[in-house]
């Protein structure tokens, strides 16, 4: 039997994640209400973020950034999580 839960990211009831995906309190939140489809929508968005921000996931900074971003994706949580205004996903990078 598939363990399923209500998803925030998809507003339905979906397949689980196996594990816990992230540290801490947050990881144990994204855990009980995001699912395995939702967790791959975060990723898609997360690969955006860092090479928006220049975001480093070995850098205290950039994880903090990364961190506010799930908690406004997921939760609608503070004033990040959403798409930057003027963001294209087909246009070259900036400097390209």
């Amino acid at each position: 039997m598939t363990n399923t839960v209500q998803c925030v990211v998809l507003k339905t009831e979906a397949e689980a994640l196996d594990s816990v995906t992230h540290p801490g309190e947050l990881g144990e939140k994204i855990f009980a209400n995001v699912s395995k489809e939702g967790w791959s929508k975060w990723l898609e968005r997360l690969s955006m973020i860092i090479n928006e921000n220049s975001l480093s996931t070995a850098d205290v900074e950039s994880i903090q950034v990364i961190e506010e971003h799930m908690k406004g994706f997921f939760f609608g949580e503070g004033s990040m999580g959403q798409v930057p205004s003027g963001f294209n996903a087909g246009a070259p990078a900036k400097g390209k």
